[in-house]
């Protein structure tokens, strides 16, 4: 058994690493900052918006264009649903995301400190801001909605140190 490869002439015990490969700058953080994930969180949510856009579109081309015969106005019509809802729910969900994202970067650098605290805070904030238009009663009932979404998730990416918790304390 020679240990050496044959196709490289190398030992492939030094090619086993057991530490990260990545240089990061003297006192920098190994984890992405809030800054560094917004621009992952505003794409992912205009794709995201933009594909259930295309769907509902479909969708809803289909039903209303269900009389007409196949032809090029129908397929028309269709693609031009698909393209109007798929717009829309990509601007939709981007705006959100962009303000979502603002508003959790300028929480974490005013706190200093990033912790479920700022999701929920900036998850509330979005909501209100975003519904603003409806009045006060409108505010509301967005902030009400962003707490509920930014709590659930907070409540989703802890569960596992919660049941933990729990565990020990049934103890």
């Amino acid at each position: 058994m020679n240990p050496l490869s044959p196709y490289l002439n190398v030992d492939p015990r030094y090619l086993v690493q057991d530490t990260d490969e990545f240089i990061l700058p003297t006192g920098a953080n190994k984890t992405r900052g809030r800054f560094e994930l917004a621009f992952f969180t505003i794409g992912g949510c205009c794709m995201t918006g933009a594909a259930f856009g295309a769907m509902n579109g479909l969708r809803l081309g289909l039903k209303e264009t269900q009389n007409m015969p196949w032809s090029k106005p129908r397929n028309v019509q269709i693609l031009n649903m698909v393209t109007r809802q798929g717009a829309l729910w990509a601007n939709t969900l981007g705006s959100l995301a962009l303000l979502y994202s603002a508003f959790g970067v300028i929480i974490e650098k005013t706190r200093g400190a990033e912790d479920d605290l700022n999701t929920v805070a900036a998850g509330t904030m979005t909501g209100m801001l975003y519904k603003c238009t409806g009045g006060f009663r409108g505010a509301a009932r967005g902030g009400l909605a962003g707490l509920t979404l930014t709590s659930l998730y907070a409540l989703y990416n802890n569960w596992e140190h919660m049941k933990g918790s729990l565990l020990q304390q049934s103890l």
